[in-house]
């Protein structure tokens, strides 16, 4: 009996171990990011959920904006509100414009559900969720979450009236390529966008004296912003994460060199690039370090 017991407890050990390792096995699974930090350099009210996603995941977040979202003098886009009906498209390229056309809406008292006449268009799902919440129904989201095929993509332009609502400052391609195929293209800046934000200088500074696995972009201004506050210098060595070709655009011309750059252009794609990036990179290191 003894030996028997004895037997049964060395044969129990490797079915442990082998318990032991699969639960591991699915906590690295769960949280893929486990011991990654990440700054995220987006606008404070806009990087709460992508903040809440990475921690989910596992990843320690260090979260500075590197540029804000303010209001543009609501004149134009309220003169255009109270026009609506002479538009055949109402084109949103940001949920940050898709914001401010429902907060404008409802200041003027006007229930965009009920207005008549035109059809709603938005760069991507994100813009497309903050119009449908607010009772829109958008009618065209591009293939491609990309304002180059919004303007590629959009039907029915020749010879129709259509309101552009985007940032101010932001690139006349859009504008340009609508009115190429035809469209009376009116434009409104719906919001500004204030680079480099002085109080996050310090913040950023200290952050930046630890190491990180991972700086996140989401648009080409928080690339320049990034640059603004930090000096390319500090940034060569470190990996970065864009959202799309346009921030990896404006990253390379900053004098950088995106490392990951999202497939599908939003949080979710960039949070699956960013993880298998992590995973190959481990599975990397695992070999490296067998191979020493």
């Amino acid at each position: 009996m003894r030996h028997r017991r004895r037997g049964e407890r060395a044969a129990g050990r490797p079915r442990a171990q082998r318990a032991g390792t699969g639960r591991r096995a699915a906590a690295r699974a769960a949280r893929p990011l486990a011991g990654r930090r990440i700054l995220v350099t987006r606008p404070r009210a806009q990087a709460r959920a992508l903040c809440a996603r990475l921690r989910a995941l596992g990843a320690t977040v260090v979260a500075i904006p590197t540029i804000e979202i303010v209001p543009a003098p609501a004149r134009g886009l309220d003169r255009a509100l109270r026009r609506i009906g002479r538009y055949a498209w109402i084109v949103v390229t940001s949920a940050n414009g898709a914001h401010a056309v429902v907060a404008r809406a409802r200041a003027l008292g006007l229930d965009l559900r009920r207005a008549r006449g035109p059809r709603w268009a938005a760069v991507g799902p994100a813009t497309a969720a903050v119009l449908r919440a607010a009772g829109v129904r958008v009618a065209m989201v591009p293939s491609r979450y990309l304002t180059r095929a919004l303007g590629r993509e959009l039907p029915d332009v020749a010879g129709r009236r259509v309101l552009l609502v985007r940032a101010a400052l932001a690139s006349p391609a859009l504008a340009r390529r609508l009115a190429a195929r035809g469209a009376h293209v009116e434009t409104v800046a719906a919001y500004r966008t204030r680079v480099a934000p002085p109080a996050s200088a310090a913040p950023l500074r200290r952050a930046l004296e630890r190491p990180l696995d991972a700086i996140v972009c989401t648009s080409a201004s928080t690339v320049r912003g990034l640059v603004r506050l930090a000096g390319r210098a500090r940034l060569r060595a470190c990996t970065l994460a864009c959202i799309g070709p346009v921030t990896a655009a404006a990253a390379r011309a900053a004098g950088l060199r995106p490392r990951i750059v999202a497939r599908a252009h939003t949080v979710d794609g960039l949070l699956d690039a960013l993880v298998a990036d992590f995973q190959r990179k481990g599975a990397t290191d695992v070999l490296s370090r067998r191979a020493g």
